[in-house]
């Protein structure tokens, strides 16, 4: 596994041209990361199907190495065998390049009783602090300190509990219930994340003898206690990524099919695009996309699952920039997800930022600059306005991108689009 860590790299793209064929989407980033830390609660393998070739699943592994895991990637298949373990700690030279590395914490606490994790990192997009994290694992039990930027946890046996979280976190509803299938007794996780993503990573635990039901529900049940064994999983397709192919397509002009996904994980993101006027044909592992001239603008706002999703807000903004009449987006997950409106507005945008609502000016002429990615979705949508722009874009620090997106150069060409990395 050879991490890019080119910073100088960029796409150059020119706009204009119309997307037609098919795409097929690649496993879900914010999947494979959990079931990966998951894996570390067993000694025996587990191989994981469907994974994405991405910066993050390299950090990851990095993250397992560390720990003394062994750790093998090969043409979309992950071999992992955490049997031989060596260290409790991860340092914040790998957590700080990636957030959820934090989601280690969970697993090796309820396997050993100890872990000890650099303070998060990740993209800048908001505080998105650990505290109910923390104090669930508190709750169980654990024995927190934090000092010297890590945070140690130690607990003799983790105990079941009913945990309320006051809102409903991902990563938290995860740390917490793989902890949980270490604990002794029942643990209740209420106003859990219902994402996809939390249904896969329970899925997965299922497959190695846990005991979870709920997932999906904002209430997960996990008796713990049940013996852990390897595994063989196939990774769910990236909802995220056929959101921004599909967002990709409306702006073209053209027609796109996006497949190996289940679009029911993507029902809200579907029904703004046909509010918008984009044409949406689902079938069962697929969406059909097909632009119109016109685009009505729209009122959108973020929520937790099954609302719109924040990680498609920075695209669809690029759409909406390009609907008539003027659409508001409030975004009210992450306080800080506007930072790349400015290299939007550079391309010709009109975008003004109150609070947490952007107001977006449609029918803007988007042309190309020289714009930089600040973060993972915001690089793809500067991607998708570059395909929309008239002449040449050039979009830095493209390494954001590769954090999440697996060959996204490559797949937009295969339709049509004139991008190239240099």
């Amino acid at each position: 596994m050879a991490l890019n860590t080119n910073n100088e790299e960029r796409y150059l793209i020119r706009g204009g041209n119309e997307l037609k064929g098919r795409v097929r989407v690649s496993g879900a980033k914010n999947s494979v990361l959990k079931l990966m830390a998951a894996s570390l609660l067993t000694e025996e393998p587990c191989r994981i199907s469907n994974v994405p070739d991405i910066g993050d699943v390299h950090i990851m592994g990095e993250v397992l190495r560390h720990l003394g895991a062994r750790v093998r990637y090969s043409q979309g298949v992950l071999e992992l065998d955490c049997g031989g373990l060596h260290t409790f700690q991860t340092p914040y030279s790998l957590v700080r390049r990636m957030r959820a590395s934090i989601i280690v914490m969970g697993p090796l606490l309820a396997r050993f009783g100890r872990a000890e994790v650099a303070m998060p990192g990740g993209c800048n997009i908001g505080s998105r602090k650990i505290d109910l994290h923390l104090g669930g694992l508190e709750q169980m039990g654990a024995e927190i300190n934090i000092a010297h930027g890590n945070i140690e946890t130690r607990a003799s046996k983790l105990k079941g509990t009913r945990i309320f979280l006051n809102f409903p976190s991902v990563g938290a509803t995860e740390n917490l219930m793989m902890a949980a299938v270490g604990a002794e007794g029942v643990t209740y996780i209420e106003n859990a994340a219902r994402e996809p993503e939390i249904q896969d990573l329970a899925n997965y635990l299922i497959s190695m003898g846990a005991s979870i039901e709920g997932a999906g529900t904002p209430s997960i049940v996990v008796e713990g206690g049940h013996p852990l064994h390897g595994t063989e999983y196939r990774v769910i397709g990236d909802r995220i990524e056929a959101g921004t192919f599909a967002i990709a397509a409306a702006l073209s002009k053209g027609e796109v099919e996006v497949y190996d996904f289940d679009p029911q994980h993507l029902l809200m993101f579907l029904e703004a695009m046909r509010s918008i006027g984009v044409g949406i044909e689902e079938g069962d592992r697929s969406i059909k996309v097909t632009s119109s001239p016109h685009y009505r603008s729209a009122q959108i706002a973020t929520l937790p699952y099954p609302g719109f999703p924040t990680d498609l807000q920075p695209q669809i903004m690029v759409l909406l920039s390009q609907a008539q009449g003027t659409s508001v987006l409030t975004e009210n997950v992450f306080e800080s997800r506007f930072m790349f409106v400015d290299e939007l507005n550079r391309m010709g945008c009109d975008i003004r930022i109150d609070g947490h609502h952007a107001i977006i000016k449609g029918q803007s002429r988007l042309t190309g600059a020289e714009v930089y990615a600040t973060d993972l979705r915001a690089g793809a949508a500067l991607v998708l306005a570059g395909l929309a722009a008239e002449g040449e874009t050039v979009v830095g620090d493209i390494y954001h991108i590769e954090r999440g997106y697996e060959r996204l150069e490559d797949k937009l060409t295969s339709l049509g689009a004139e991008i190239r990395k240099v």
